[in-house]
Parts: structure tokens; C-alpha cells; sequence
């Protein structure tokens, strides 16, 4: 059954997540929390050559919250910054409409659209990381 093969993924990430780690000095820092249930990350990058040269969070909560940010990191890495807004949007889109096949992996979030309060967790990565474009000016 496809819900139980996006489970996998949300708990394979969450068990081994990817990029995990705080980056000094890196270009784009962004920190958001869920009040409502206490998730929070924070989101990292590296842009060399108007590419994502290193992408990386820290955070504690759910394990959605801390899958959906590994996928994240794996996603974006090596993304120009224009391909990363546009990953971002498309993935904030999926979480409000219908499930997106180009997205891959990340379709796996989007079962918990089942929970309405549990989108929250799954979209603060990627909510951190597009502020984070928006207020980063480097490179």
C-alpha cells in the first residue's frame, strides 16, 4: 500500500536524516518554530557559484518536522537559487492541493494533509528556508 511505503520514507529520514548539523557562517540562517506544538528548525546554506553548495538543519519535534527537513536539505543541495524557490513553491503547493509525482519522494508528506494540524510540521523547513532566500543577499 502507497501510505505505507510514504511512512518509510517520513521514518528513513527521520532515523537517518540527511545533512544534519549546524553550519557556522553560512549565508542563509533561519530559525522557525511551531507554537503550537513546540517543533522547531533551523535551516542552513552555502550558496558558491549561485549554486546551494551545502544545505543543512538542526531542530528537535515530530518526526514529520524532522523528516520533512532532511528531505529538504537532500532536495535542495546543488539547486541554483532560482531551482530552490521554485521547489519550495511547488512543495508549499502540493501540501495545499494534490499530490505532485515530479516532487518524488516528498509526495510522502503529503499524507498528512489527512491530520490538518500536522501540516505545520511538515512545511517549517521549507517556510524557514524560503524566508531564509528572501533575506539572504550573498553571492
Amino acid at each position: 500500500m502507497i501510505q505505507d511505503l510514504y511512512k518509510e520514507i517520513i521514518l528513513d529520514h527521520y532515523k537517518r536524516p540527511r545533512n544534519r548539523g549546524e553550519l557556522k557562517n553560512a549565508d542563509l540562517e533561519e530559525r522557525l518554530n511551531n507554537p503550537l506544538c513546540g517543533d522547531e528548525v533551523t535551516v542552513y546554506a552555502n550558496l558558491r557559484d549561485g549554486r546551494l553548495d551545502e544545505v543543512a538543519f538542526t531542530g528537535r519535534g515530530c518526526s514529520i518536522s524532522q523528516a520533512s527537513a532532511s528531505m529538504l536539505a537532500e532536495r535542495l543541495l546543488g539547486k541554483s537559487r532560482e531551482e530552490a524557490e521554485k521547489e519550495i513553491k511547488a512543495f508549499l503547493e502540493m501540501m495545499r492541493t494534490e499530490e505532485r509525482e515530479d516532487l518524488g519522494d516528498l509526495a510522502a508528506l503529503k499524507g498528512v494533509v489527512q491530520t490538518p494540524n500536522r501540516i505545520r510540521c511538515a512545511t517549517l523547513a521549507w517556510d524557514a528556508f524560503r524566508r531564509g532566500l528572501e533575506g539572504e543577499t550573498g553571492a
